[in-house]
């Protein structure tokens, strides 16, 4: 499966996750639930996929983690905040180019309608 089928997928389980729970969880909550989801939907999800760092051919462990990643070709980005900053969009495309993928989606889960709130950033692709 592609990426942009992949994502399809993952935007319609977002969706259907949020009209059944809503905003004003956790991000760790609707990450949890929709590794769930996809998991059932039959997709490989890893969460908190460490994402290493190589500077100057060094390993560097900084701490980075996807949130989710699904079938080894999107990544997921979840935030429950009130609204979306530049850093956001700047931290997902920055872990696109780290782990060589094409596609991620951003994701604030902390809004009345989600549809408004999910961005593709591409790398490439």
């Amino acid at each position: 499966m592609k990426e942009n089928e992949i994502s399809y997928k993952i935007i319609g389980a977002a969706i259907n996750l949020h009209k059944n729970i809503g905003p004003g969880l956790l991000e760790s909550a609707y990450e949890n639930a929709l590794a769930y989801d996809l998991k059932e939907l039959g997709f490989d999800v890893k969460q908190q996929v460490p994402m290493p760092f190589i500077y100057k051919d060094i390993k560097q462990d900084v701490g980075y983690r996807l949130d989710l990643l699904v079938n080894n070709k999107v990544i997921v980005e979840i935030k429950s905040v009130e609204t979306l900053a530049p850093v956001h969009y700047a931290q997902t495309l920055s872990y696109l180019r780290l782990s060589g993928l094409k596609l991620a989606l951003l994701i604030n889960f902390n809004k009345k309608v989600l549809k408004d709130s999910i961005h593709r950033i591409v790398n490439n692709l």
